[in-house]
């Protein structure tokens, strides 16, 4: 009954944003170029807003670094879901319209493994360094998840010692496919991305003294042509009602002081 209501919920919301913009715009078609760390959420609530509205949303995932060079390059989009460090960048130059900059969600990192797989101990940071030094650890060059565990790996002073057992990816599903195919016993990846990846499961979050965070910020095309429809998926993904979809998808609301400048 109660995910029955949420649903409900959210349909009424997304018809609301829906019938506020359509004083503004006909059907229009929504070009996203989204991170991975928030494809599952874009997954589940797109086609709701879709059948709401009677827009059209094409999104291209991949890493949010990579994604930012395109953009650079003149890839045009009307909306872009990246980390706020890129997003705040491209306001910086104009590209992303200042008035539009939106704080998603975030997500904690944490590391994958494969199911049925031993469970190491990470549950402390003592653990935790154990548990890495004795694994092979996959993790994606760019994503935030990889510059998260970079750093890390400095700051607990094992980064040499893991350097000859790490295998460093392109992109988050790399990750998955390396830890499922059992060439790396260990992920390190976003719990968002870690939920969307077959082969993996969740071994668990990093120990909260040393946790990070993956936070997503949206923000529309100063150039759009379709900045009211973009506009109204933005308030659907940040309305109330979106929020049983985050977190199921293991994201929670951004702290305003994280997602801020």
């Amino acid at each position: 009954m109660r995910s029955r209501r949420a649903s409900l919920t959210l349909a009424a919301m997304m018809a609301l944003a829906a019938s506020s913009e359509s004083q503004l715009v006909s059907a229009a078609e929504i070009s996203v170029l989204c991170s991975n760390g928030f494809k599952a959420v874009m997954e589940e609530l797109v086609p709701q807003f879709e059948r709401a509205s009677g827009h059209s949303v094409v999104v291209r995932y991949g890493v949010s670094t990579l994604l930012k060079r395109e953009i650079d390059a003149g890839q045009a989009f009307d909306i872009a879901v990246l980390t706020p460090q890129l997003i705040d960048d491209l306001v910086r130059q104009g590209t992303i319209a200042a008035d539009t900059r939106t704080p998603l969600a975030r997500s904690g990192m944490g590391i994958a493994i494969r199911p049925g797989a031993a469970r190491p101990d990470i549950s402390t940071t003592d653990a935790l360094k154990r548990t890495l030094l004795s694994s092979s650890i996959a993790y994606a060059r760019e994503g935030a998840g990889g510059l998260f565990f970079a750093d890390l790996a400095k700051r607990l002073e094992i980064a040499d010692a893991l350097q000859p057992k790490s295998k460093i990816t392109t992109t988050g599903e790399e990750v998955g496919e390396s830890v499922a195919r059992g060439d790396a016993a260990l992920g390190v990846l976003p719990l968002s991305e870690i939920l969307s990846l077959r082969g993996v499961e969740v071994l668990g979050p990093f120990p909260a003294d040393v946790q990070g965070y993956m936070i997503m910020v949206a923000g529309v095309s100063s150039k759009s042509p379709q900045r009211a429809a973009a506009r109204a998926l933005i308030t659907v993904l940040t309305a109330p009602a979106a929020m049983p979809v985050m977190q199921k998808r293991g994201m929670e609301p951004a702290a305003a002081t994280e997602a801020a400048r």
